[in-house]
């Protein structure tokens, strides 16, 4: 299945049942009263982020989702049945905005929580309402409301703790496949990851209570102009919006015209250029294929330079494990880090709605 993170799609909420226009009819009651229903409201489009899914590629297939209408009222004081709604599953991290607009209407981040995009239009009034001591046989009734209708862009941003970064063939694949059960494709050229990655990387031993977790995200490689929309373009640096730290990867390239100190700043710019809360995710450099000896020799004036700069280095060897145990561990620090200051952000704006709640605030 292809990897679909952007689609338009039309909704279409049910409509409502018109309101009936009834009498009573029985024998020995000549002169019954209204007895018309109401109509039956439309049902919802209501869409649920699934944790199996990780692609809109459903939806690619399709022109229109359209929930069930409302039934009209009957007779005998009945009402019409209301219309199902329609449950539309989507991956965990979707994002919804309105097609013409780019307004916002929703942005799904938990799974099994239902977010109503259309809502159904209400049922009409039976005239069994509308009688009064002058009008005892009125003979009018509402008509369903329509439901609402939306021409919808959705988007999707993959769900991760930790977002790996790089040029293209630093050995991002291999890293998340070496420490994950993720297995992306892997080659010796540019562009082998075209779709994102998630992994869930274990640290410690589950078996004595010390295990830990975290998801990871190998996101496919960027190049100078990528915030403009160059090469692979901002299609994926989205997907890097929702992390809470960054792994920059790091290493020596084929192209004598390339070096790594020059790579990363590169990177970095694309980075603020697209989203100045990207740069600022706290960040650790790594340096991969260690177990090459040009990488080796060049990697304590590296760090050197890096460490001058305040940003924490590591160097590491996806192929032969060494220095992934202190770059995992590290990685949850930042983790932590970034969970604290979250809540911390949650609780002042908690604070805040409190005061504006109390008289005078």
């Amino acid at each position: 299945m292809r990897f679909i993170d952007e689609c338009e799609i039309r909704v279409e909420a049910g409509n409502g049942g018109n309101g009936a226009v009834a009498f009573r009819r029985e024998k020995y009651v000549p002169m019954g009263g209204p007895a018309g229903g109401d109509g039956g409201r439309g049902g919802d489009v209501v869409f649920v982020a699934a944790s199996g899914l990780g692609s809109l590629h459903d939806f690619t297939h399709q022109t229109a989702l359209r929930a069930e209408h409302g039934q009209k009222g009957m007779g005998k004081d009945c009402y019409g049945r209301a219309g199902r709604d329609l449950i539309v599953r989507v991956p965990v991290g979707t994002v919804v905005y309105d097609a013409a607009t780019r307004e916002k209407l929703a942005e799904i981040t938990e799974a099994d929580v239902p977010v109503v995009i259309a809502k159904g239009g209400k049922g009409g009034r039976g005239n069994m309402h509308f009688a009064t001591p002058v009008d005892r046989a009125p003979r009018r009734a509402d008509p369903g409301e329509p439901g609402e209708q939306r021409d919808l862009y959705l988007e999707l941003k993959v769900m991760a703790d930790v977002g790996l970064l790089g040029f293209p063939n630093v050995g991002k694949s291999t890293l998340i496949s070496s420490v994950s059960r993720a297995r992306p494709k892997i080659a010796d050229y540019p562009f082998t990851t075209l779709t994102p990655h998630l992994g869930v990387v274990a640290v410690g031993d589950a078996r004595k209570g010390e295990g830990r977790s975290f998801v990871l995200a190998d996101i496919p490689g960027l190049i100078p102009g990528a915030s403009e929309g160059h090469g692979l373009g901002t299609r994926f640096l989205r997907h890097l919006e929702r992390t809470r730290a960054l792994l920059h990867l790091i290493t020596i390239s084929d192209d004598p015209e390339r070096t790594p100190l020059a790579d990363y700043e590169a990177l970095r710019h694309e980075l603020a250029a697209h989203d100045p809360g990207l740069a600022a995710l706290p960040e650790l450099v790594v340096v991969t294929k260690a177990d090459l000896p040009d990488v080796q020799a060049l990697y304590p004036e590296l760090q050197q330079e890096l460490e001058s700069r305040g940003k924490r280095v590591f160097l590491i060897s996806a192929v032969t494990h060494e220095g992934l145990p202190a770059l995992l561990g590290a990685a949850l620090e930042l983790i932590d880090e970034a969970g604290l200051r979250e809540r911390a952000e949650d609780e002042k704006a908690e604070d805040a709605e409190a005061d504006e709640e109390l008289p005078g605030g």
